[in-house]
């Protein structure tokens, strides 16, 4: 890529930007939110076009107007946000825009062959609408393989996978490379880094800073490129304040639509002024236990209480989010799903902030300058790159629309604060700006139940980790004092006891 430069009004999102890929090679490629790693890659596949600049591959000049075009030079990306129609199969989904006749037969064979071959489950008949976040990522992995690409573009693939599905992938994208095949990995996980790619290019600004053999450098080194200055890798943890029970969770049963157990037996407490984290393996009831608590979830048995400061309980089971807000609970919830449940896309900032205080109107008429304020400073505090607030969420990059959500759901000045993977897609400087806020929460009293899949992250962060291994309750442990390794036998094997 040559001389690259892509602008979207007033923002410059790449700027003559120079990138070298090679075939034989798996290439990290790092920036902070905003910096143009995702735009870049959009051209090279076809979702926009360059302004200026020259792709050639091969050694020859080539003009990428479309994914088709993409596919057709062997280019596939696997995006963040999921290219699915919910309605269809997953076959129908994987072979939608291909020419020929349509055997969704012999597609479904070829499917399970690739299956087969690279460790994947993906039932070909499924409906996207009953599938998993993970599932449907894995479709979306399929479908580029389905393809034949043999230049793979992944823009943060591991961030809805689970460590077992992660050490596949990466053994597929190795075998690959040693196929010759060129392979470019988007993400903000340094240990993947360092685990997988043979060679790191920084982005910063929009502009290309530096390239590096993966051997000779470091996380804080790379960091420090993303952001242009050095950044401390250390969490901050204050111990907590007069912790009081505020959600109490006892015998916590669900099942899914199809009857699968969920979450069996759950219980346990989370304090005000404390971090619960929870971990487990993807799937094992971490978004059911966040959206039953949220009322979104149907319960077959057991109790969900929320303890009021003067020691009343009050049962939010069988309540719909708007009475439990009724009740005084309240109650804010980053869900997994940033642009399929937190966000609407088409929406701007403002309007998206507007979700959450609408009804608070004493009239027929919405209040507009209250949101429009509070996107303003959600923007200021965050650094969420946009070209204003009014510009719809779904023309920022992933880590910034997590910033929007995390940042709308904080603002509402919660007394528990739900959050499902609430750095996922953020670079490490947001990423520790997320800390820092979750932090303050805490220490103004708030109940934090906090999911997420670093587990290096929790131990630094929580207060007490719960261990959910196939939706049962294994444990929970101290974040002090707590080892990598015994929380991760526990989220594989159940063990241990629950204390909390």
């Amino acid at each position: 890529m040559r001389n690259i430069t892509k602008r979207f009004g007033p923002v410059l999102a790449n700027d003559k930007v120079w990138l070298d890929i090679y075939r034989g090679e798996i290439l990290a490629l790092l920036g902070e939110n905003g910096s143009g790693k995702t735009t870049l890659m959009n051209m090279l596949s076809g979702i926009y076009f360059p302004d200026e600049g020259e792709i050639s591959i091969d050694g020859k000049p080539v003009v990428i107007r479309s994914p088709k075009d993409a596919f057709d030079l062997g280019i596939g990306m696997i995006h963040q946000h999921f290219k699915l129609v919910d309605v269809l199969t997953a076959a129908e989904n994987i072979v939608l825009g291909l020419e020929g006749k349509l055997d969704l037969k012999a597609a479904a064979r070829r499917i399970r062959e690739i299956c087969d071959a690279y460790g994947f489950e993906v039932d070909p008949s499924q409906k996207i609408y009953n599938m998993s976040v993970s599932q449907k990522q894995t479709v979306e992995i399929v479908k580029v393989l389905y393809r034949g690409a043999d230049i793979l573009i992944l823009d943060e693939p591991t961030a809805v996978l689970t460590p077992q599905e992660t050490d596949k992938l990466f053994t597929v994208l190795r075998n690959m490379r040693n196929d010759g095949k060129a392979i470019v990995i988007i993400t903000h996980k340094m240990h993947e880094v360092e685990a997988l790619s043979d060679r790191v290019a920084i982005l910063r600004h929009g502009q290309f800073v530096g390239d590096m053999l993966t051997r000779n450098t470091n996380a804080q080194e790379m960091t420090n490129m993303m952001v242009g200055h050095a950044v401390t890798l250390n969490i901050d943890r204050p111990e907590p304040i007069d912790p009081k029970p505020r959600i109490e969770v006892n015998g916590l049963t669900i099942r899914s639509i199809d009857g699968i157990l969920k979450l069996d037996d759950v219980s346990f407490t989370a304090n005000s002024g404390e971090i619960l984290g929870i971990a487990g393996i993807s799937g094992c009831g971490q978004k059911e236990l966040l959206e039953a608590i949220a009322g979104l979830q149907p319960v077959e048995k057991g109790s969900i209480s929320y303890v009021n400061d003067n020691g009343t309980k009050e049962e939010l089971i069988g309540k719909d989010p708007l009475e439990i807000a009724g009740l005084g609970v309240s109650l804010s919830f980053v869900p997994e799903d940033r642009l399929g449940m937190g966000l609407v896309a088409n929406m701007d900032l403002a309007d998206n902030m507007m979700l959450r205080s609408f009804r608070r109107g004493r009239s027929v008429f919405t209040d507009r300058r209250s949101p429009y304020r509070l996107a303003e400073n959600v923007v200021r505090d965050l650094e969420v790159i946009t070209p204003g607030v009014t510009t719809p969420v779904r023309r920022l990059s992933g880590g910034n629309v997590q910033k929007v959500l995390v940042g709308r759901e904080i603002a509402s000045a919660p007394t528990v604060l739900l959050t499902a993977y609430a750095v996922r897609g953020l670079d490490i400087n947001s990423s520790y700006t997320i800390y820092d806020l979750i932090n303050q929460q805490k220490a103004a009293g708030v109940a934090v139940i906090y999911v997420g899949e670093d587990l290096d992250v929790l131990l630094e962060l929580a207060d007490r980790i719960l261990v959910l291994c196939g939706g049962k309750v294994s444990g929970i442990v101290p974040g002090r004092g707590a080892s990598k390794r015994d929380v991760g036998l526990m989220m594989t094997k159940l063990g241990g006891k629950a204390n909390g």
